[in-house]
């Protein structure tokens, strides 16, 4: 494959999906593919536009690599979710596992798995998908369980190598109905946070299968507001999503998220942090030490200071269906009212994920 590199001459990080229109031609090292990224489609403006323009969260360079992506998965048809640099499809109950957008994988032999059809447990529907979740980098290795949680109770989780079937649980209670799953290396389990974080619940295939681990959060070092702040963020909608970082601290997160009288627009507000010590206490946290954390309609997923990115940050994907639009933005956990590191800006990309860092291949 061909590499080129669009670089942003000194570009600060805020900026750094804002500035995109005086570029230079380079070669660039393979290093770069491995780095975590944003793919943005097409490009429309060099060669015969046979690659993708993907951008860099390491060197916060806009990139062009010649690797064929199918058109149905750059448009967003079908996808449901992303994880370790894979993307999941459903179509008619098969959930199909790509490679495709891993910018390590082999161009000329993509791998597409398709998993077994989907049974609908009673009182449950399997159309509409909350989120994907992996335990580990491929869903070929003998122990890699794939994790699929739809809206409503039920979460289906298979080993790809292994079963021939789904394994679906009906989780009883009802505020996990819209949550995302995340897989925990630490405790080898896939765990969701109920609505509104007050406890979390985590399924494995084993003994937690049919009776989950359920932990309750205590919510500690609670920030005081201001009353036109309490009434702001109890106004706004609200997400959870619980993220591990690679020292085996788990954060819960929670996302307000502002919307117009119709749903159909949301501007971000805020986010929390709370760490969470296992013993049941999230406190609450403005320093995550050099991390990052990565929120998109993929797993979450945390990452050391990456170069000119600011650490300490949140770099968020929200998807704006009314305006046909995908957001970044980035908000600094120490200055959250920073006008020189939170940002926001709008592209017309239908990939709506961040993806982590990969293995050369």
């Amino acid at each position: 494959m061909s590499r080129f590199l669009f670089r942003v001459p000194k570009l600060p990080s805020r900026n750094y999906a804002l500035q995109m229109q005086s570029f230079r031609l380079f070669s660039y090292p393979s290093y770069c593919q491995r780095d975590p990224y944003f793919i943005l489609g097409k490009p429309n403006n060099i060669g015969d536009g046979d690659g993708i323009n993907f951008f860099s969260l390491r060197t916060c360079c806009l990139c062009y690599l010649k690797k064929e992506i199918p058109c149905e998965l750059l448009e967003g048809r079908g996808l449901i979710g992303a994880s370790r640099g894979w993307v999941a499809t459903l179509k008619k109950r098969i959930v199909c596992l790509h490679d495709d957008m891993n910018l390590t994988a082999s161009e000329s032999n993509p791998k597409r798995i398709s998993l077994p059809p989907l049974v609908t447990l009673p009182h449950c529907q399997t159309q509409i998908v909350t989120s994907v979740a992996m335990s580990s980098s491929s869903p070929e290795n003998d122990d890699c369980i794939v994790a699929v949680k739809f809206l409503g109770p039920q979460l289906s989780l298979i080993r790809p190598s292994q079963d021939s079937m789904w394994t679906n649980i009906r989780i009883a209670d009802p505020s996990f109905s819209t949550s995302n799953v995340m897989f925990s290396q630490r405790d080898k389990m896939f765990s969701l946070p109920a609505s509104g974080g007050s406890h979390m619940g985590s399924w494995d295939l084993h003994k937690h299968r049919d009776k989950p681990k359920l932990q309750k959060l205590l919510f500690q070092n609670l920030p005081r507001l201001r009353k036109t702040e309490r009434e702001l963020l109890d106004s706004c909608y609200k997400t959870e999503h619980l993220v591990e970082s690679s020292a085996g601290e788990t954060f819960l997160v929670i996302w307000y998220r502002y919307g117009t009288e119709d749903m159909s627009h949301f501007e971000t507000k805020d986010f929390r942090v709370f760490k969470l010590d296992g013993n049941g206490n999230a406190f609450y946290t403005k320093d995550i030490g050099d991390f990052s954390i990565f929120l998109s309609k993929s797993e979450p997923f945390c990452e050391t200071s990456l170069f000119l990115l600011d650490r300490n940050c949140i770099y968020y994907v929200d998807v704006h269906e009314s305006k046909s639009t995908i957001e970044l933005g980035g908000f600094s956990l120490r200055r959250p009212g920073s006008a020189e590191i939170n940002f926001s800006t709008h592209h017309a990309t239908k990939v709506p994920y961040y993806f982590p860092k990969q293995a050369m291949r």
